[in-house]
């Protein structure tokens, strides 16, 4: 069974001839939106249309990519509202040791460098500098935000599923 990765979402056209704006998931649109590349769509259904990126450049907060033989935007107005994936096999990029997949993040277990037991990620924000991870706490009280920077991460094993943090003074309270 194919793995699909949200790389994005069209939100919109924009201009007359065929292009897209596309609100980027993915922290490689260099490679993902490579003159080339196929990029699957999937709309509200999971009705899937494959397609294969003619351009992409930036432009203010959005990706705007254009697909070959769609160069008018009639042709693309049907996109809108859509996800682009792709396949997890299809991924080469190699990560350094610090960096990580957002689907390998969610749903690991935090942890303090003490022992204490946190919660689990829900969620990654990227709101400027760094990742801030989303933690819900076991209790279920309210959500806890860990910034992703090294005085407070200090280490994330994927085989155990475990992140250890040490927590900077009020981040827990």
């Amino acid at each position: 069974m194919t793995e699909w990765l949200n790389v994005g979402k069209i939100v919109n056209t924009h201009g007359i001839q065929g292009e897209v704006r596309v609100i980027s998931r993915t922290d490689f649109p260099e490679e993902r939106y490579a003159k080339g590349n196929k990029l699957v769509i999937f709309d509200k259904n999971n009705k899937t249309t494959i397609v294969k990126v003619q351009s992409w450049r930036q432009h203010k907060q959005f990706d705007l990519l254009t697909f070959e033989g769609y160069g008018n935007v009639n042709d693309v107005v049907k996109f809108k509202d859509t996800l682009l994936k792709i396949d997890a096999s299809d991924l080469d990029d190699k990560l350094s040791e610090d960096e990580f997949y957002y689907r390998d993040i969610v749903g690991l277990q935090v942890v303090t460098d003490d022992g204490e037991d946190i919660g689990k990620v829900v969620e990654i924000l990227s709101p400027g500098a760094n990742d801030v991870w989303v933690v819900r706490p076991n209790n279920r009280g309210k959500d806890i935000l860990i910034p992703y920077i090294d005085q407070v991460v200090k280490k994330v094993d994927l085989e155990t599923e475990v992140i250890t943090i040490t927590p900077m003074e009020g981040l827990l309270d």
